[in-house]
């Protein structure tokens, strides 16, 4: 079979083996099968990396799996491709995926759904395959709708907590609404150029003759579409609530995986944004209100995971600024770097919470160095690179979005620089709380959480190890030049060219300013942020309240649309029309039925008049016809 259908097919294999019978042949059968098939695809995955490098750094691999749909000359193939930018997705995908479902075996071991869970992590992983490695954007868009059926399953795993159940309906919905534009973007290119295969899109607008459609309209649209998958505003608020499933799921959903998928489709796409500037500027507000809106959230969360969710937001926006300044490369270099540390983070978190037996309120830790310090350590080194601390693998990424923000011909400005900036300080700040709050800080956990807290197993610390390794080293891989050939680095404006390294010194500055006011206001417990909450309660109350955007929507969306389908659809369409007319019909055949079961008397010389009227009738009426 060919390479990459292999690979895309492992998890497949995997889902359907653990879903079909994974409860009858037990865990060590659901672990194998769920572990070892996503660990294959890593292998296949590196072996294609091989073929690609020995091919050139302009060569892809192609690979039509099937014809899907044929009309007349044209057809619609399901072809997998494979290039550089494929490559580093694939491998982030079945990489740190397999990482995470080697650490689910410990966090998940007592769980009765477990082989249901292993299964839902295989399709997750499949549809994300998919979804990258697809040619066109018909594949693409399987995929991208595949991984919000996952997520919708994983998010909602334990449905039988009704809260877990909505925030799994609430991320599903939410996306379907950037999906419309996605959906919109692709007709657009087909009527425009006949084809939805991405590589030949590209070439279409790089060619000499522009083609005969908006550049900018479609770039927009397909924007729409990052911003759902991608947590973007206004459509960011199914990311938190996302919190509602196991952890392991979390790290896999927010870290590699699926919220990077929107930052995939817009880099995979470059050459259009390339030619769209109105399309890119709008990636770049977006982006860059987004890191700092969901920073300022992130400041005054309390839930470990909650932090973290916001923290992603914020990241996410951070690599939609490096998209709209046309650095492609960069953008993929976060996603990259991110994967390491965020997965890092939230398995981290998973340990914790596995540690204290279910508590996530970071006011009610503390003193957790010394009771876990394998999870300890690996979640500093990821705090640490999050706030892009030299050398860890955030301050390398961080700082050329930064860069770019500013100095890139293809937008940049001190606007954004300066929004950038702010965000990546309030990320030093708010993360290194985290790290206080939970483990530094005197102990503030009830008697009996602290007498059970213990570190994790190694099938859970040993994944932190190396995800904190890669989160140390994984900067010093120059993967914008690896790109390079597919994704082109912008120019600097020739006014800036020669102060990179100053504002790397400013950028540095900036992550060791938040160190430094987390340390000041928290390295002694609550006290001083509890005052300093108490001195501006408004604010603290709208940033803890997310600035009421949940409401809003309720209020402006939500209400409107159920009284509409209640008293519209349901009281008019429903109740009136088709409960109506068959209760209707129901009334009538009643009443037809009581006037003819009077006929029905039991009196025999009634029948026999009865009887003689019919044929006295029928007399009659031949008589006059005859």
């Amino acid at each position: 079979m060919k390479l990459l259908t292999v690979i895309v097919l492992l998890p497949l294999a995997g889902f359907l083996l653990n879903g079909l019978l994974g409860r009858r042949l037990g865990r060590t059968f659901v672990s194998i099968v769920g572990c070892g098939l996503p660990i294959l695809a890593f292998l296949a995955t590196l072996k294609a990396v091989l073929l690609l490098q020995a091919a050139g750094p302009d060569a892809a691999l192609l690979e039509v799996a099937y014809r899907w749909a044929s009309f007349g000359d044209q057809g619609f193939d399901v072809a997998f491709y494979f290039d550089r930018l494929t490559a580093v997705m694939t491998l982030i995908i079945t990489g740190v995926g397999s990482l995470i479902h080697v650490y689910s075996t410990g966090y998940m071991k007592d769980d009765p759904g477990y082989a249901r869970y292993f299964a839902y992590l295989n399709l997750f992983l499949f549809f994300m395959l998919t979804l990258v490695l697809g040619r066109s954007l018909l594949v693409c868009f399987v995929g991208w709708e595949g991984v919000g059926l996952a997520s919708y399953l994983l998010i909602g795993f334990w449905f039988e907590d009704p809260a877990k159940a909505a925030a799994g309906k609430k991320a599903f919905i939410t996306n379907r609404v950037g999906d419309a534009g996605f959906l919109l973007g692709l007709f657009l290119l087909y009527w425009a150029l006949g084809t939805v295969n991405m590589d030949e899109i590209n070439a279409a607008f790089a060619a000499p003759v522009a083609p005969a459609v908006s550049a900018s309209l479609v770039g927009v649209l397909l924007f729409i579409g990052a911003t759902g998958k991608s947590a973007q505003i206004p459509l960011h608020v199914w990311l938190p609530d996302a919190m509602a499933g196991p952890t392991p799921v979390s790290a896999l959903i927010h870290a590699a995986t699926m919220v990077t998928a929107g930052v995939y489709l817009v880099a995979r796409l470059h050459g259009i944004y390339e030619h769209a500037p109105e399309a890119s500027q709008v990636v770049a507000v977006i982006g860059v209100l987004t890191a700092f809106f969901a920073a300022t959230i992130a400041l005054v969360q309390t839930d470990i995971k909650k932090v973290l969710a916001y923290s992603t937001v914020s990241q996410l926006g951070l690599m939609f600024l490096a998209l709209g300044v046309g650095a492609y490369g960069v953008a993929v270099f976060h996603v990259y770097t991110h994967a390491f540390f965020k997965a890092c983070l939230f398995l981290g978190a998973g340990s914790v919470i596995h540690a204290l037996g279910g508590e996530q309120d970071i006011r009610k830790m503390g003193g957790l160095w010394r009771r876990i310090p394998l999870t300890f350590g690996t979640f500093a080194v990821a705090t640490a690179a999050i706030a892009g601390i030299p050398p860890l693998a955030g301050f390398f990424s961080k700082d050329e979005i930064l860069w770019f923000a500013l100095a890139s011909q293809h937008g940049g400005s001190a606007a954004l620089w300066v929004l950038g900036s702010a965000a990546s300080l309030l990320t030093s700040f708010y993360m290194f709380r985290l790290l206080w709050l939970t483990f530094l800080t005197p102990s503030r956990m009830s008697h009996d959480t602290e007498h059970h807290v213990h570190e994790s197993p190694f099938s859970m610390t040993g994944v932190l190890i190396v995800l904190a390794a890669l989160s140390a080293i994984g900067g010093f891989f120059e993967l914008p030049h690896f790109l390079e050939p597919l994704l082109p680095i912008p120019a600097v404006a020739g006014s800036l060219e020669h102060y990179e390294h100053t504002f790397v010194f400013v950028a540095v500055a900036v992550a060791l300013l938040g160190l430094a006011a987390a340390t000041f206001m928290y390295r002694r417990g609550l006290a001083r942020g509890e005052a300093l909450a108490a001195r501006f309660p408004r604010l603290h109350r709208i940033l803890g309240g997310k600035y009421y955007i949940d409401e809003l929507y309720e209020a402006v969306l939500y209400r409107p649309l159920h009284w509409v389908s209640d008293r519209v659809f349901l009281g008019l369409g429903d109740r009136l029309l088709i409960d109506g007319s068959l209760h209707g019909l129901a009334a009538l055949t009643r009443r037809a039925s009581g006037r003819l079961s009077r006929v029905q008397t039991g009196q025999l010389q009634w029948y026999v008049a009865m009887a003689v009227i019919g044929v006295v009738g029928c007399l009659v009426w031949v008589w006059r016809h005859g």
